[in-house]
């Protein structure tokens, strides 16, 4: 059932999608290749070139290749939170907060660490595509799942146009909103941004918008997890329960993110014109760039708010109230804003220009603003007798503004069939991050075994980096500290091996940390002082028998010190399908796959700073428990679709299905999506 937001933002994309079109006819633009009045298109539309996608890096916005979000395979998958990971710990619900559990995957802590624990779902630069299309394509998907109370409705969509092979724009936007299986667990996020780009001979551009606003209800978890594994202990004999009747811990509190980001990058090549042979009797004149002269700049809002309005449960759930007994509702900000000046000479203009050279300077400035008691209402002597006193030691002023300086260059060489291979350097000069230090490099080559072609490749990273400032100094309402943490030092090698003919992929890393900042069973930052130690071996290994496939990706990972950074030893994700043609245009998977990990000590969460910690006295195991689900993936031309049985396996093999501690997996239901391809 569409609900009245899905329905409304719909509306506006139809509208979108045929003033689009209204808009090409107007112009005289068409998509066939015979322009007479009388003639219909023959073109199957199945068959229209996709074109290309790609992102960028920072700040020097050099292109990473990418793909557009039209594959078939496992496009059901879209609608449960094990999208994100193999082993991906969440509160839940889908667009609820989570970390993942494969630490080689995990993302950097990020200066505004609130929005890490909704990383997956927020619209990042490291995911921001650009897009080089044939014809204008607007690709809508909508999914949905749940009854009236659990409803879960998902309406994204994408376009992507080429103003000419130079210049091109782009849009997107994504609603999720979901009522979650439990009491207080709903989610509403809602994202939406624009890009373009102009790549010409001399000057390019390329830039980006997106702005997003997350709410999401925080329940603390369920209040007795037999709920879930006994439920006829605690209701007399009665086995079943309604999800939705579970108590849970908190129902008056939740988070809210919003934010921005705006960036652009300019780039001007010079270069030298030189005549290329086209065939015998015709040359053309190409312009050959030898050095680019690049300036970025990167603008971004951040708010994180927390609300909580139930005071009994609060004092139940939180031992401190720094700022107010009876209420919380909290602001915390932050403005960041970089400007990047950076020179590249550019490989490949002359046969002996192998490499590309590059290097910058980058100046960063951060303001922060928190939540203290001179922004809140006026206290009762008798609330303020109810107040904690704040720790010792901890002052942190309501705002902090902080200027940060790096220079940093590049070697790389992106070229060639027998090696490729780039290193970097990155130092701080100002501010907090004076005397940080961040190298890497990677290398790969390819070689023929048994007449196919190999890859190998192998990359290392060392990064010595200060803290992030809110880790060093925070206040609000539960939570307050004032840190003096050293630099923390990774170590890191990692290596992989792909062999098509066996469609083999095989991977083994190390990474040292020493100085390891985590979130202790308090909920507080702390540091480690010694080194901790994280060995990773991975096997992705695909068979196929015909129309039967078998995926597997198996991962082993082993932390040195589970007490501080506690991780699942072995991961394993396994795809059973069909895969075929029926009635010679409908393409189906259909199939059963299963998320499994071993059972360990998983992270506590922490709503009141979005935070993932390690637990207490209490010592609760996660894992050892398999999630399957089933599935119909299908394509019919340009429109993809899905039915999904999630979670089938619920109550067969084990009762305890907790992804985090209090934190149970959704109930077994049936999900349906639809994606539509409209090549204009």
């Amino acid at each position: 059932m569409f609900s009245k937001h899905s329905l409304f933002i719909l509306i506006a994309f139809c509208a979108l999608i045929c003033s689009d079109s209204l808009a090409q006819r107007r112009s005289g633009a068409s998509v066939s290749p015979d322009k007479s009045k009388n003639t219909k298109s023959t073109v199957n539309p199945d068959s229209v070139k996709e074109g290309s996608a790609w992102t960028l890096t920072f700040p020097l916005g050099d292109h990473v290749e990418s793909v557009i979000d039209t594959v078939t395979y496992n496009f059901q998958r879209t609608s449960i939170p094990a999208m994100v990971s193999d082993a991906y710990a969440s509160t839940g619900n889908l667009g609820a907060e989570g970390i993942n559990m494969i630490y080689f995957q995990r993302p950097s802590r990020s200066p505004f660490f609130f929005q890490d624990a909704l990383d997956a779902w927020l619209p990042t630069f490291r995911k921001q595509k650009f897009y080089n299309v044939y014809v204008p394509t607007t690709i809508l998907s909508y999914g949905f799942a749940g009854n009236k109370q659990t409803h879960q409705d998902r309406l994204s969509a994408t376009f992507a146009g080429n103003v000419n092979r130079r210049i091109g724009i782009g849009a997107m936007v994504d609603y999720l909103y979901s009522k979650g299986a439990y009491e207080a667990q709903a989610t509403k996020d809602f994202s939406w941004g624009f890009s373009g780009y102009y790549l010409g001979d001399r000057y390019e551009m390329q830039a980006f918008y997106n702005n997003f606003n997350f709410l999401n209800k925080e329940n603390g978890g369920i209040t007795d997890d037999l709920y879930i594994t006994d439920p006829g202990e605690l209701q007399g004999g009665v086995d079943k329960i309604e999800s939705k009747s579970i108590p849970t811990r908190l129902s008056a509190a939740h988070n809210r993110i919003t934010g921005d980001e705006f960036f652009m990058t300019h780039a001007y090549k010079i270069g030298f014109w030189k005549s290329q042979q086209v065939n015998d009797t015709l040359s053309r004149e190409i312009y050959v760039p030898m050095t680019r002269i690049i300036y970025s700049f990167d603008l971004q809002h951040h708010h994180h708010f927390f609300i909580n309005t139930n005071p009994t449960q609060a004092h139940d759930f939180w031992k401190n109230f720094y700022l107010n007994p009876d209420r919380t509702n909290e602001d915390t900000r932050l403005l960041q804003m970089t400007n990047s000046l950076g020179i590249e000479l550019i490989e490949g203009f002359q046969k002996w220009a192998k490499f590309g050279l590059s290097a910058y300077v980058s100046y960063q400035t951060q303001k922060y603003k928190q939540a203290t008691a001179f922004d809140l209402p006026a206290l009762t002597d008798s609330q303020i007798e109810q107040l904690t006193p704040l720790p010792a030691g901890v002052n942190v002023s309501p705002e902090s503004t902080r200027n940060l300086l790096w220079v940093g260059g590049r070697l790389q060489k992106d070229k060639g069939s027998l090696i490729r291979y780039a290193a970097s350097v990155k130092f701080g000069l100002v501010g907090d991050v004076a005397g940080d230090l961040e190298l890497d490099g990677r290398i790969s080559s390819r070689f023929k075994l048994f007449g196919d072609s190999v890859k190998i490749s192998a990359a290392a990273e060392f990064k010595n980096k200060a803290q992030p400032y809110l880790l060093q100094n925070y206040i609000s309402n539960h939570f307050a500290w004032s840190n003096d943490f050293g630099k923390t030092r990774n170590y890191k090698v990692e290596g992989s091996l792909l062999i098509p003919w066996t469609r083999t992929t095989i991977g083994a890393g190390v990474e040292n940390i020493q100085n390891l900042v985590y979130f202790n069973s308090e909920s507080l930052p702390q540091q480690y002082g010694g080194n901790v130690q994280v060995l990773s071996l991975s096997l992705n290994q695909q068979f196929k028998f015909g129309i039967l496939h078998w995926d597997n990706s198996l991962y082993y990972q082993k932390s040195s010190n589970e007490s501080i950074l506690p991780l699942p030893q072995f991961t394993i994700y396994s795809n059973l399908y069909l895969k075929f043609i029926a009635f010679k245009v409908l393409k189906l998977q259909l199939g059963l796959d299963c998320d499994y990990y071993t059972s360990y000590y998983g992270l506590d969460y922490q709503p009141a700073t979005m935070s993932f910690h390690v637990q207490g006295e209490e010592k609760v195991k996660v894992g050892n428990y398999p999630l399957i689900n089933a599935y119909i993936s299908a394509r019919l031309y340009r429109t993809r679709f899905y039915i999904l049985w999630s979670h089938v396996n619920q109550g067969m093999l084990s009762k305890n299905s907790f992804v985090l501690p209090h934190y149970p997996m959704n109930p077994r239901r049936l999900e349906f999506g639809l994606s539509i391809d409209f090549a204009n």
